[in-house]
């Protein structure tokens, strides 16, 4: 072993000691207390104290040049001038009136400048301009009643301090209260602590992308020279983009191997228990369903675990797929396992597969937060001694005291809502385990291969046989009433409509006036339809929803009013209305996720988006396209374009490791290259042996992709 690495067996024991000073706390820096510390949490998004690492891939969003240093004779208004002046004389404020300014007089051998400053301390300017001393001052020139003025310079040096600065000065993303000067100089003293960090790039990337080392990247980035080295597309930060795509792909790739590991006996029966589903269906499976299952049952039978996505539209069939799957493995005596996000939606899943299950005789239960007590640990018993072969579920499934006798599959819905650790923590539950990952948000190839590395991918392409076609429509706010008589009509006719709202409680958007909540829309709507109006919304409790949803499907109410807890997985082929209000705050994956939930049934169905005027630009792209189509696919690509690839794929609400410096737009075609040299560092140094593998291991734990090293010891 390197005598570099720390052989012990706390959660950083692995990390390169070299690495030590970037995870030390930004609060050990001088000047950062606890104030900092909490504005930098929130601006670094980290649940606690951030670290040097953090502060140092922060990178700037612009630059201000201070190198324009004309007289002030020649200086012109509104520009970023920086004088050598002399300092003449200070007219502090009168006593008895604070607000007037605080005027230095300064001069050169070309006019007169003033330098005002409001509310400044007493002694303050006095010390920073010495009345007869020569000074440089940087700022905004302005003109006032024809005399040159600048208001706050942003420096005051003298010779000294003026012989250090650059002459351009970073500007960077900030929070309310986070001065931009002190989270430069954070930022300045984290840079002095960066150790000499060891090559992890192959000369051969170096060469071809023409990449600078990393400490001159990250210096550059920080301390630019010119005003480009900023840019994202120039060499320092695409160097930096690189390092942190290599990470993720490298992380990805890793896993990837353990999964790859040859594996023992396999997973897949001989198709009785599948015969006996697919004839309980009552529709015929369609021909991507047929595809899909064909694959993952050969899959299943190699000697290598199986990686799959399995990624189709809203509908378009994929619990029927998994439980195929899972029957397959129950045919080979083994168990199945199924993990999705909420709690809606596995009992969602279980509705679909409990009725064809029971007809071919498997024994499936659901396992989530609500099971307590004595049926949870019947369940749990049942599930050790073999007697359960499919189990559906929430996190719920990777507790301790959860228990298969023999566990082959993993079905992971929704996946990007999962962390890599609780994938593995599932797959842990047995032997070589397989496993299939499900997406009902179509995801671009290119995103593909940024979150999932070198997945196998099959797509559900067709709509179940009998859908019906989605008219939609967009309508103005300002006609909402035209729009609550229709769904009078419609709910006279005995058809049943959802009305979804963006918002739960106004304190949630301050300032945004003119979002209904939806506790409010559902106060009018009950004045005028009475109790044939039902609620939903996220912070209600879940046997609530449960009885208000059930109250919807069985038609005791017609007209349910919900937030976006609608979105995923509630099924009820009746409802053939939606009323979307405020349609222009949602993303465009959301809106296709929530009028999936109509067009379920035999009848055709009207989904009324209702905006409210003006439209910005994305907003009338955004709505135009979902009028156009109803294919989830052209919708993924679209969003991706319109959004970038951090909501496309929900991240920003729900933490997947995002990336913080590559992105999609400019650095979309290093993605690629990422991926061919993470596999051939997989194919010549898989156990990143030696000085090159370790200072990949820096790499991984400098970007925090380090889930995956662990696994390279591993079998």
């Amino acid at each position: 072993m390197d005598a570099r690495v720390k052989p012990a067996h706390d959660e950083n024991s692995m990390r390169p000691t070299l690495l030590n000073p970037l995870f030390a706390p930004v609060t050990s820096l001088p000047g950062v207390g606890p104030k900092q510390d909490k504005l930098l949490r929130y601006l670094l998004a980290r649940a606690e104290t951030p670290r040097l690492v953090d502060l140092l891939l922060h990178l700037p969003a612009s630059v201000i040049d201070r190198r324009a240093r004309p007289k002030i004779r020649e200086a012109s208004a509104g520009t970023m001038v920086t004088l050598e002046v002399t300092v003449d004389r200070h007219r502090p404020p009168p006593p008895r009136n604070s607000r007037a300014p605080y005027l230095v007089y300064a001069s050169d051998e070309t006019g007169d400048v003033v330098l005002t400053f409001f509310r400044a301390k007493p002694g303050y300017v006095e010390k920073l301009l010495p009345v007869g001393e020569k000074r440089y001052v940087s700022g905004t020139l302005q003109f006032y009643d024809g005399i040159p003025q600048i208001v706050h310079p942003d420096r005051v040096v003298d010779e000294e301090g003026f012989a250090k600065l650059s002459g351009i000065d970073p500007v960077y993303p900030l929070t309310e209260g986070l001065a931009l000067g002190s989270l430069r100089r954070a930022i300045a003293q984290a840079l002095q602590k960066l150790p000499a960090l060891p090559e992890w790039l192959s000369p051969e990337v170096i060469r071809r992308c023409k990449f600078p080392d990393v400490t001159e990247a990250l210096n550059r980035v920080h301390v630019p020279v010119e005003l480009t080295d900023i840019l994202p597309d120039g060499p320092f930060w695409s160097r930096l983009a690189f390092d942190e795509l290599l990470a993720g792909q490298l992380a990805l790739a890793l896993i990837r191997a353990q999964l790859r590991r040859p594996a023992g006996d396999r997973n897949a029966g001989d198709g009785h228990l599948r015969s006996r589903i697919i004839d309980a269906l009552p529709y015929a499976l369609t021909a991507s369903q047929r595809a899909a299952v064909a694959a993952i049952t050969d899959d299943l039978k190699q000697p290598v675990r199986m990686l799959r996505l399995l990624q189709g539209d809203v509908g378009s069939g994929k619990t029927v797929v998994a439980l195929l799957a899972a029957a397959a493995v129950t045919e080979a005596g083994k168990q199945a396992a199924l993990m999705a996000p909420t709690e809606i939606l596995a009992r969602q899943h279980i509705k679909t597969i409990a009725p064809l299950a029971e007809q071919a005789g498997l024994q499936v239960a659901i396992l989530t937060g609500r099971e307590k007590g004595k049926e949870r640990r019947e369940l749990l018993a049942r599930l050790d001694a073999g007697e359960i072969d499919l189990l559906v579920g929430t996190h719920a499934l990777i507790q301790d005291d959860v228990v298969f006798k023999s566990l082959a599959l993993a079905v992971v819905d929704e996946q990007h809502r999962f962390g890599v650790r609780e994938r593995l923590a599932l797959t842990n539950k047995g032997e070589a385990v397989d496993v299939l990952v499900l997406s009902a948000t179509p995801i671009p190839r290119t995103l593909v291969l940024t979150y999932f590395g070198d997945m196998d991918v099959s797509e559900l392409r067709e709509k179940p046989a009998g859908r019906q076609p989605i008219d939609t429509r967009t309508v103005p706010l300002s006609r909402t009433e035209e729009v609550v008589d229709a769904v009078g009509r419609a709910l006279k006719a005995g058809k049943r409509v959802y009305w979804i709202c963006p918002l739960v409680e106004e304190s949630e958007a301050e300032g945004i006036e003119h979002l209904t909540n939806a506790t409010q829309r559902f106060e009018s709507l009950q004045k005028r339809f009475g109790n044939q109006v039902g609620l939903v919304h996220g912070q209600m409790k879940g046997t609530e929803k449960d009885r208000v949803m059930g109250q919807f499907a069985v038609g005791e109410i017609g007209l349910l009013v919900a937030t976006t807890v609608v979105e995923v997985g509630v099924d009820v082929p009746a409802a053939t209305i939606m009323v979307i209000e405020n349609a222009e705050r949602f993303g465009l994956a959301q809106l296709h996720q929530l009028r999936g939930r109509i067009g379920r049934g035999s009848e055709a169905s009207t989904c009324l988006l209702l905006y409210k005027e003006p439209l910005n630009e994305m907003s009338t792209a955004r709505l135009k396209v979902i009028r156009e189509t109803t294919d989830g696919f052209r919708i993924a690509e679209e969003d991706l374009k319109l959004r970038g690839e951090g909501d496309v794929l929900g991240i920003r609400q729900s933490g997947l490791p995002g990336y913080r410096i590559a992105r999609s737009e400019v650095h979309g075609q290093l993605i690629t290259q990422a991926r061919d040299e993470a596999l051939r560092i997989m194919k010549e140094n898989p156990r990143l042996k030696g000085e090159r593998g370790e200072a990949l291991r820096c790499l991984l734990y400098l970007y925090e992709r380090d889930e995956a090293v662990p696994l390279i010891g591993a079998g």
